[in-house]
């Protein structure tokens, strides 16, 4: 089905992001632990980092009237967490400081030389996030509201069934998603693992027209991040096109998924197709992975229209 952004809401709210803000704790190694492994690492360091607050940042560097809806605690990394924000030119009135629970957090070791992560998260206060904080008109009058899994699941469907504007899913961390709340997504942003899992089928490599078949089996117009290889738009109804990333060198991929939906999110309220708004975030995750930390290279908007030219067209699949 085609997306169209609702255009008669409060022009001051185009992005908001209901979801999870984390301390991230960094490490480095040579290369990932398997299980049961242990590996020495080699540096720490702090970082900001949550699901949500990763989209808000992503979001807020493209344009301006972001608000992030969560939960914090009532310590120096959750005053941290809102001033990294606010830095980037966040809104967080909404952003709720929570006594005696300790801020989220996330470790991640982070292998040298690819990129590539895990990452271990204790979800803190975010675990604190409640129906009643996501009925607010940032919500209600956002263009486009962006949604994790790192909250509570009753959060996020009051969350869906309050926004008037397109509602962005990110089934992250995966689980199974209630019929009333799929209903209400307008975009489903997985990447394949999760769309695997979220599908029911059994794990393993899947070519792009594979994937789009588990894509449709969902409901929802999907948009299936695929790491180095882009990413794959599934419509309701229409073509399946696979959006190839630029050529960059990836130094840490850790939170590339969320700078690609806080681009997408920011895209589309800027009243760009789907298509064209995915080309966009490709292009914006792909420029985000070359620093280290879930925001260390977060593009602005010069940055992403100066890679534009560089992203090669969409290919049909099928």
């Amino acid at each position: 089905m085609p997306v169209t952004v609702v255009g008669s809401l409060d022009e001051d709210v185009p992005v908001t992001v209901v979801g999870s803000l984390n301390e991230d704790v960094l490490v480095t190694v040579a290369r990932l632990p398997g299980r049961g492994e242990t590996v020495v690492g080699r540096g720490t360091s702090l970082a900001p980092g949550g699901k949500g607050a990763n989209q808000a940042a992503a979001a807020g560097r493209l344009t301006g009237g972001v608000a992030m809806v969560g939960r914090v605690g009532d310590d120096p990394a959750g005053e941290r967490q809102r001033a990294a924000l606010i830095e980037v030119g966040v809104d967080v009135g909404a952003v709720r400081v929570t006594a005696g629970v300790p801020t989220g957090t996330a470790t991640i070791p982070v292998e040298e030389g690819s990129g590539e992560n895990l990452i271990v998260v204790v979800p803190g206060a975010n675990a604190r996030l409640e129906p009643a904080d996501v009925g607010g008109d940032a919500v209600r009058d956002a263009r486009v509201v962006l949604l994790q899994l790192e909250v509570p699941p009753a959060a996020v469907s009051a969350a869906a069934a309050t926004a008037r504007g397109t509602v962005v899913l990110t089934p992250a961390p995966p689980r199974q998603l209630p019929p009333e709340l799929l209903d209400r997504v307008d975009v489903l942003v997985p990447n394949e693992h999760e769309l695997v899992q979220l599908a029911g089928a059994p794990p393993g490599e899947r070519g792009p027209a594979e994937l789009a078949a588990l894509a449709r089996a969902l409901g929802p117009t999907t948009v299936v991040t695929l790491g180095a290889r882009g990413a794959l738009l599934v419509p309701g109804d229409g073509p399946v096109l696979l959006q190839p990333p630029p050529p960059v060198r990836a130094v840490d991929t850790t939170g590339a998924g969320d700078c690609f939906c806080g681009a997408l999110g920011a895209a589309l309220a800027a009243g760009a197709a789907l298509p064209e708004a995915v080309r966009e975030a490709v292009a914006a995750a792909a420029l985000s992975t070359t620093a280290p930390g879930a925001r260390g290279a977060l593009p602005d908007r010069a940055a992403v229209d100066a890679l534009l030219d560089r992203v090669p067209g969409p290919e049909r699949v099928g």
